[in-house]
């Protein structure tokens, strides 16, 4: 249940066109519904404005078409991390559109309403890093922002990020995703003067570690303003950008 809805709600009461019981029936869903295999937090949205993400992985296909149907007919659903095999099956059962890119499943359902200062810039290092840069970039999306791609941009060719300064600098917050060593957010930092969130991907040789070397190497950037989240975490990544950017009057 979103803002909008539950102040619709209290507003017929208010004007006696919805009695209590009805509003009760319909709060009745508060703050959980209980699935058995999942415990739903259809509160979400009137806390954080935005409803409860799924994460495909893991889940099956009737879990997952269980949860976006518990969180109401009217919310805006994201499911991140979705299967390929299983994408097909979930659009079936609940229309939407499966993005491959950011292996992602987005059901509007309603207008999304713009709740950014400006626009949040995501960045990626090379082009191996862009399913992780396009689940940021989508997930900003959701909550209300304008998005900037800035791509294939990375240290090994220094001159083409420093082409992009000017949109860059023109961004209210940046997401900069990298593999390998990690040195992308570095030099993204010095050049602007917003919040930057770093993101390290997995994509590297042996000695990256799965991402651990550039997970290190930007939780050691000597560049202010950095921070970092998990290895290959778009979602968190664009979760955090569309809170720093989201206009004060928008609940």
């Amino acid at each position: 249940m979103s803002p909008d809805a539950v102040k619709k709600l209290l507003e017929d009461v208010q004007a006696g066109t919805v009695g209590i019981a009805a509003a009760l029936e319909a709060l009745r869903g508060l703050p959980f519904v209980e699935l058995g295999h999942s415990t739903v937090d259809t509160h979400r949205a009137l806390r954080q404005g935005f409803p409860e993400v799924i994460f495909g992985l893991g889940k099956t296909v009737a879990q997952i078409v269980e949860v976006a149907r518990a969180l109401g007919p009217e919310a805006n659903v994201l499911v991140t991390r979705v299967r390929p095999e299983a994408a097909a099956e979930l659009t079936a059962a609940l229309g939407g559109v499966h993005d491959e890119a950011s292996r992602t499943l987005r059901l509007v359902r309603r207008p999304i309403v713009p709740r950014g200062r400006g626009p949040v810039a995501v960045v990626s290092a090379g082009t191996s890093d862009q399913p992780v840069a396009e689940e940021a970039a989508v997930t900003a999306e959701m909550l209300g922002n304008e998005v900037d791609r800035i791509y294939d941009v990375g240290v090994a060719g220094i001159h083409r990020v420093l082409h992009k300064t000017e949109r860059l600098r023109r961004a209210t917050v940046l997401v900069v995703v990298a593999g390998m060593e990690g040195a992308l957010p570095s030099v993204v930092g010095g050049l602007v003067g917003k919040p930057v969130i770093a993101v390290p991907t997995s994509i590297g040789y042996g000695a990256s570690f799965g991402g651990i070397a550039a997970l290190l190497g930007m939780l050691n950037s000597c560049a202010s303003g950095v921070t970092v989240v998990n290895i290959d975490n778009g979602f968190g990544a664009g979760y955090a950008a569309a809170l720093i950017n989201r206009r004060e009057e928008v609940a």
